[in-house]
C-alpha cells in the first residue's frame, strides 16, 4: 500500500499530465485585430481611385455656370451658413451673419468683420470645369459650388483665396505647412465624391502633402 505521501505525488503527477493534454489539445485561437484605416489612409486610396488626365479645355467657362451662393433664409446664404460654421462667437441678425471671429487656416490672418473674410471653394470652380464639371448641367453644377455636406467650402482671408485662384496643389499651396495635410485630405475628398479628374503633377502633388499627416 502507498504512503499518503506518496498518494499525494501521484495525484500532483496525474493532475500536471491532465493540464499538459489540456493545454496541448486546447489552445484558443485568438483573433488578430483588422489594422485600424486611418483617414489619411483611406484619403489616399481615395487618391489612387482619381482618374489621371490632362487638364480640358476652358471653352465656356464662367462662373455663372456654377450658380451661388443658393438661399438658406429671408436675408442669407450657404456663404452665412459657412462664416457661421468656421467663425467664432458669431452674431446674426436673422440669419444673416453680421459680426464674430474667423482665423484663415491658409495663412493665420485673423478677422473680425465678416466682410473682409472671402469662402473659398478648396477645388476652385475653374479647376472643376477642366476635371470633368464642363460635361455637368448648371443644375449639378450649382450643386458642387454651394456644397456643404464635403469639406469644399472655407472661410479663409481674400489675400490668400485671391492669391490661389483656380490653382490645383501643384501649383498652389497654403503658406501654413501645417494645414497641407487638410487641404490635401480636402481636396482629394472632394474630388473623389464628385468624380473629377486629376493631373499626373497634381496626383504627385497631392502624395507629398498627405505624406505630412501624421
Amino acid at each position: 500500500m502507498r504512503t499518503r505521501s506518496e498518494a499525494r505525488a501521484g495525484l500532483a503527477a496525474a493532475l500536471a499530465a491532465a493540464v499538459a493534454v489540456g493545454v496541448a489539445g486546447c489552445v484558443p485561437v485568438v483573433d488578430e485585430p483588422e489594422p485600424a484605416t486611418s483617414a489619411t489612409g483611406a484619403v489616399t486610396k481615395q487618391l489612387d481611385e482619381l482618374t489621371v488626365a490632362t487638364a480640358g479645355a476652358m471653352k465656356g467657362y464662367s462662373r455663372s455656370r456654377f450658380p451661388h451662393w443658393r438661399k438658406t433664409g429671408k436675408n442669407c446664404d450657404v456663404r452665412d451658413t459657412v462664416l457661421q460654421k468656421d467663425g467664432e462667437n458669431v452674431k446674426l441678425s436673422g440669419c444673416n451673419v453680421v459680426g464674430g471671429h474667423w482665423e484663415s487656416v491658409y495663412d493665420g490672418l485673423a478677422f473680425d468683420d465678416p466682410s473682409q473674410v472671402d469662402i473659398d471653394h478648396v477645388v476652385p470652380l475653374a479647376n472643376a470645369w477642366r476635371s470633368g464639371a464642363d460635361q455637368w448641367d448648371d443644375s449639378k453644377r450649382g450643386d458642387f459650388a454651394n456644397d456643404l455636406t464635403r469639406p469644399q467650402l472655407v472661410a479663409v482671408s481674400a489675400r490668400s483665396n485671391r492669391a490661389k485662384g483656380d490653382q490645383d496643389p501643384s501649383q498652389w499651396k497654403p503658406a501654413n505647412r501645417s494645414y497641407w495635410c487638410k487641404y490635401a485630405e480636402d481636396w482629394v475628398t472632394v474630388k473623389h465624391y464628385w468624380g473629377l479628374t486629376v493631373t499626373s503633377a497634381e496626383k504627385t502633388a497631392l502624395t507629398d502633402m498627405l505624406e505630412t499627416c501624421t
